[in-house]
């Protein structure tokens, strides 16, 4: 079989109204620690539970959250990179979930990940040239222009000097190496990268380039990403819709413009509101909202609504009755809006987090009897 460097897709390729990737109820637990004289089994750990999402063609969903919230395992778990407890998977209609190695093994050419940390995610031993060309001889490929050509071609692409094609990654600067890591990912011309917070360990001038090139990318290439980060600046710069995560489930999703000028979650007024303004004058007028207490265990979440230990909203406007909804009964995602689909009782707009200015605030919901 033989294969050839990625081509370009054609200028302006529209995103097809068929899913590439629909995500169902996706859990990932892991067994609880023994406890006791006796080893029980403790608590599973629910790190991720009951993510739904669906993404097309063309399109980066951006995955954010604090740390802990279940943003990386959800990106391993839908590529397979670790088997999901429950849910379903399905990729260009296919239901993937319970494929075995051997069955993913040919999607592997079309799912691809980008890792967090460029140091670790390279092979030390091995050449640049091996580690770029390393899919083709995993999957069996022979490019028409030879592996160290189409090599050579993708670390152009990236940026790389493909003079540079028999260097180490100790060579490399971190950017330089993260670089090294996108040309693999992309060696096989996937539909879709799963990208595990590739610029939050690279300096923010680096971190710039490389969302600029992941974004000419998807471009030149019609690639569809999961964009997992926790800055969520970088997430508006590169996404079209946005799912904010927190412990182990999605509080809210919708498009990208949406979520940052007419949030509805607590938790994701919390998050914007700790974006600085380079404006002085907005920054110091502008509410900061504090969650207190620390993130619950995920192999013990709290009942209810599992963000109500640390929601402002809870502690500071509801009525008891309301505070007893949200304590025992646990919220769905559904849509609140066109478009906007939020996992909270009493949903609020806030349309003043970002700019600084008073904006309309709307609470919807059940209300209290």
């Amino acid at each position: 079989m033989t294969t050839t460097a990625p081509q370009p897709a054609a200028s302006g390729t529209a995103r097809t109204a068929e899913p590439l990737l629909e995500v169902q109820g996706v859990e990932k637990y892991f067994p609880g620690r023994s406890v006791g004289l006796l080893g029980q089994k403790g608590n599973p750990v629910k790190a991720v539970d009951g993510v739904s999402f669906s993404l097309a063609q063309g399109e980066t969903l951006g995955l954010v959250g604090e740390s802990g919230c279940g943003k990386s395992t959800t990106g391993r778990a839908i590529s397979k990179l670790i088997e999901p407890t429950g849910g379903t998977v399905r990729f260009e209609g296919q239901d993937v979930t319970k494929f075995s190695g051997r069955q993913m093994r040919p999607l592997r050419r079309q799912m691809q990940m980008i890792f967090q940390d460029p140091y670790s995610s390279l092979n030390p031993r091995h050449t640049i040239g091996t580690i770029v060309g390393s899919p083709f001889r995993i999957q069996g490929e022979k490019p028409s222009g030879g592996v160290k050509r189409t090599v050579q071609g993708l670390m152009e692409r990236v940026g790389l000097n493909p003079e540079h094609y028999n260097r180490y990654p100790h060579e490399f600067s971190g950017g330089q190496r993260q670089r090294i890591g996108i040309a693999r990912a992309l060696a096989l011309q996937p539909k879709l990268i799963v990208c595990d917070e590739p610029v939050s360990a690279l300096d923010v001038s680096v971190q710039a380039q490389v969302v600029n090139l992941l974004e000419d990318l998807q471009n030149e290439f019609g690639l569809a990403y999961v964009f997992i980060a926790h800055d969520l600046s970088v997430v508006r710069h590169i996404s079209d819709r946005v799912a904010v995560m927190y412990l182990g489930k999605i509080m809210e999703i919708t498009d990208r413009d949406t979520l940052y000028e007419a949030p509805m979650h607590p938790y994701t007024h919390a998050l914007l509101s700790a974006v600085p303004i380079p404006d002085p004058a907005v920054e110091a007028r502008r509410e900061k909202i504090l969650l207190t207490g620390d993130l619950p265990s995920p192999s013990s979440p709290p009942s209810g609504c599992v963000f109500h230990t640390r929601c402002p909203k809870y502690k500071n406007e509801l009525s008891d009755s309301e505070r007893e909804h949200c304590r025992t009964v646990e919220p769905v995602l559904e849509e609140k809006r066109p478009g906007q689909s939020v996992y909270c009782h009493f949903p609020q707009v806030r349309a003043d987090l970002i700019d600084g200015e008073p904006g309309p605030i709307r609470t919807t919901g059940p209300k209290a009897a």
